[in-house]
C-alpha cells in the first residue's frame, strides 16, 4: 500500500494551496485519514483528520477556519485545502490512513499504519 501526496510548493503569506492524497491498493472510503505536518526540529503534529464517511472531522486549533479536509470517494482521494497560509505553516505535510471500524477521527501519529512520503509546503515572501 502506498499513499502519494501532491500539491505542495512555495506560496506567499496569505496564499492558498491544495494538497491531495491518493492511495494505491486500498479503498480510501473504508479508512480514517489524517493530514500531519512536521517542521524542522519539531514533532509531527496532526493538522486535520476525517473519519470514515466524513461523519467527523477534526482540525488543529492553529488551522481552524483556514484549512478544510475533504473526501472524494469517486476519485478515491482525500484533500486538504489550505487558505490564508502563514509562515508558521511551513513544514513537510504527510497523509496517513488507518482501517478504522467506527466513525471516530484518529488524531494520534502512532494510531496510523500507512503514511505517504510527504510534500513540502513553504510559506514565504
Amino acid at each position: 500500500v502506498q499513499l502519494v501526496e501532491s500539491g505542495g510548493g512555495l506560496v506567499q503569506p496569505g496564499g492558498s494551496l491544495r494538497l491531495s492524497c491518493a492511495p494505491s491498493g486500498l479503498a480510501f472510503s473504508a479508512y480514517a485519514v489524517g493530514w500531519f505536518r512536521q517542521a524542522p526540529g519539531k514533532e509531527r503534529e496532526v493538522v486535520a483528520a476525517i473519519s470514515r464517511g466524513s461523519f467527523n472531522i477534526h482540525y488543529a486549533d492553529s488551522v481552524k477556519g483556514r484549512f478544510t479536509i475533504s473526501r472524494d470517494n469517486a476519485k478515491n482521494t482525500v484533500s486538504l485545502q489550505m487558505n490564508s497560509l502563514k509562515p508558521e505553516d511551513t513544514a513537510v505535510y504527510y497523509c496517513a490512513a488507518v482501517l478504522y471500524p467506527n466513525l471516530n477521527v484518529v488524531v494520534t501519529v502512532n494510531d496510523y499504519n500507512y503514511w505517504g512520503q510527504g510534500t513540502q509546503v513553504t510559506v514565504s515572501s
